[in-house]
């Protein structure tokens, strides 16, 4: 099902089958891009309850081994609403016994999308309803339209940053890292950047980035106190991805034990975490 909101400037849809961002329409021009299944089969899917891929797509918990797709299951999940006005929806997700066999926790997952003026805010809020600790990631992956040619874009950062992107390899971490060439805190966009999968960086004292077409500002995504970020897109897909995470992939010397995990959030019995991305169009 899809769930649409509104605002005098901005047009978001959004659908119940993992709560994803479908399109985010300003003057109707859409800012996310449109499913080619060439390229890819998502346009915002929600990470939960892992970012990125498992090694050997498994885990230990207590002793036991879980298998867990990449990305976790939320994405694939459906959400159900009950609070909805014109610029706002709320989704939630529970546990069932289908994510218990694979991932042994009570959870409340809700995903919050309000407009207000030319921004999207989306929060991302997580309720441990265990009685242990609830070891968990979570991320955002937007996918957003790239109308031109992709080297006439760039990515300039808030910060004074060193863009150190650590390597993937069949999507876990390796240990090896290179620097981003980058100039005044921008990375100018090219298909080579990704031959090799996503830049991840672990260490941005930025929390907003603007993407820009000639240096014409396009739109701006704040994520702060989300410790991580990737981008990413495919050789020749007319997108590119923003990826704020609170969690990674594993490295390929993971011992596998999920609360040993690299950037595993700890959330104790009966509290609450909550995140936000902030989405601005600034055409």
């Amino acid at each position: 099902m899809i769930v649409t909101i509104s605002n005098r400037t901005l047009t978001a849809t959004i659908n119940t089958l993992g709560a994803e961002l479908i399109s985010l329409v300003k003057n109707n021009k859409n800012y996310i891009w449109n499913i080619d299944e060439t390229y890819w089969n998502k346009t915002s899917p929600v990470l939960f309850p892992i970012v990125g891929r498992l090694k050997n797509d498994s885990y230990t918990f207590n002793g036991k081994t879980y298998q867990l797709p990449r990305h976790g299951f939320a994405r694939n999940m459906e959400f159900t609403f009950d609070k909805k006005s014109d610029s706002q929806v709320i989704f939630e997700l529970n546990e069932t016994e289908e994510t218990k066999a694979i991932y042994p926790f009570s959870f409340k997952l809700l995903m919050a999308y309000t407009l207000m003026e030319n921004e999207l805010v989306i929060e991302y809020f997580v309720r441990n309803q265990s009685d242990e600790v609830l070891p968990f990631s979570i991320g955002a992956h937007p996918a957003f339209a790239i109308s031109e040619n992709f080297e006439n874009y760039l990515l300039q950062f808030n910060a004074a940053d060193t863009f150190e992107t650590h390597h993937l390899e069949n999507e876990s971490f390796i240990g090896k890292t290179t620097l981003v060439d980058a100039k005044n805190n921008t990375i100018n966009l090219n298909y080579a950047l990704f031959e090799k999968d996503a830049l991840v960086f672990k260490s941005l004292k930025s929390n907003e980035v603007t993407l820009k077409n000639n240096n014409k500002a396009i739109l701006k995504v704040n994520y702060d106190h989300f410790p991580y970020l990737g981008i990413w897109t495919k050789k020749n897909a007319p997108f590119l991805c923003i990826e704020p995470w609170c969690g990674l992939a594993d490295g390929i010397n993971h011992n596998g034990n999920l609360e040993e995990k690299e950037g595993i959030n700890h959330l104790p019995a009966g509290e609450d975490f909550l995140r936000a991305i902030r989405i601005e169009i600034l055409e």
